[in-house]
């Protein structure tokens, strides 16, 4: 099993970071990540909020993005906000949509939206970043 590592911040709070494979299996790694982060910094409030939002992450790159590899960044951008991002290799960037009732996909990003203080994403050369801050609760 993926090991989860630990870089310095600019705001002196350590990061998570994994490359996982585009898969579904993926979504479960991901959501340890976030909840390992949020108890080392004592957020415990915040990680099933930021373990749901990880999986809609993840769920999009894997429908979307080109390559066999994601990367999952979990990482304290302020004492209580948690900022969660998936990249992927993909250029096609995510969009809010609203789904029929019969339509069973098509959610994900409604509930980021709804969960997250804040959202967006990235454009790189190589791909993009879909990010969401998650205002701590201890």
């Amino acid at each position: 099993m993926p090991q989860p590592t630990t870089r310095a911040r600019p705001t002196g709070h350590p990061g998570y970071s994994e490359t996982l494979p585009r898969a579904p299996k993926s979504a479960a790694t991901a959501r340890r990540l976030v909840r390992t982060a949020c108890a080392a910094w004592g957020l415990h409030g915040t990680a099933e909020s930021g373990a749901l939002v990880v999986s809609e992450l993840v769920a999009n790159a894997v429908r979307h993005a080109r390559r066999q590899s994601i990367r999952v960044v979990v990482e304290r951008t302020a004492p209580r906000t948690v900022r969660v991002a998936v990249a992927d290799f993909s250029h096609m960037l995510p969009k809010l949509c609203t789904p029929k009732d019969d339509e069973e996909g098509g959610r994900g990003l409604a509930l980021v939206a709804e969960l997250a203080a804040d959202w967006g994403t990235k454009e790189r050369p190589w791909g993009k970043i879909v990010w969401a801050d998650l205002e701590g609760r201890v």
